[in-house]
């Protein structure tokens, strides 16, 4: 049985995606409800927000997208939607992308 996709902030959709971007997403999405596990260049752990946390990179024509996301046992929690523009991931969605959780498991 597929997981569920928990949007807590942000969505693929055209703009600012490309078509393209958007299947390649949507497609990679779609492994982790069945419960594929993905790992580079697909998927990075990021233990600084939380665990179970990883991001989805989806290269575009111009800039490169990130997908925040937990693994939870029964859903995919999409934490946040941004285009990287650094090495680093900013602070700022590190933070938001704790609260949400905090917020998600309080609820």
């Amino acid at each position: 049985m597929d997981k569920e996709l928990a949007w807590l902030h942000g969505e693929v959709k055209t703009p600012p995606f490309s078509k393209a971007a958007r299947i390649e997403a949507g497609v990679l999405l779609r492994k982790l409800q069945r419960g594929e596990r993905l790992s580079m260049p697909h998927s990075r752990p990021m233990p600084s927000i939380g665990r179970r946390c990883h991001e989805l990179r989806i290269d575009d024509e111009n800039v490169t997208w990130r997908i925040v996301y937990r693994i939870d046992s029964d859903a995919i929690v999409i934490l946040e939607v941004f285009d990287k523009k650094t090495n680093q991931t900013p602070k700022q969605v590190i933070d938001s992308c704790k609260q949400r959780i905090k917020n998600y498991d309080d609820n």
